[in-house]
């Protein structure tokens, strides 16, 4: 017995379900691209601890620059432990 063929109906859905895909891709994309300036944060001077809210801010930076593709999964993880270390241990 041979193979059931896709209906017309289903690719139709496929074809749908990738224009949605990249259009999203592409918003993203633009949104990125708008936000590079709101990605220059910086580290706080010195080798002290941080807050947590600067340290929240400073990871959702690395993060958004990594989905952005703009940094390295390596140099994430780097500027992650680097913040991390910087964490307050009570």
């Amino acid at each position: 017995m041979g193979a059931q063929r896709t209906t017309f109906d289903k690719l139709q859905r496929d074809r749908a379900k990738k224009a949605k895909q990249a259009a999203k891709r592409e918003r993203r994309q633009e949104r990125s691209a708008d936000r590079q300036d709101d990605d220059t944060i910086t580290l706080p001077a010195g080798d002290g601890e941080l807050t947590a809210a600067e340290l929240m801010q400073q990871v959702e930076a690395i993060t958004r620059r990594l989905e952005a593709g703009t940094i390295t999964l390596e140099d994430f993880e780097e500027a992650k432990a680097d913040l991390m270390q910087r964490l307050p241990i009570d």
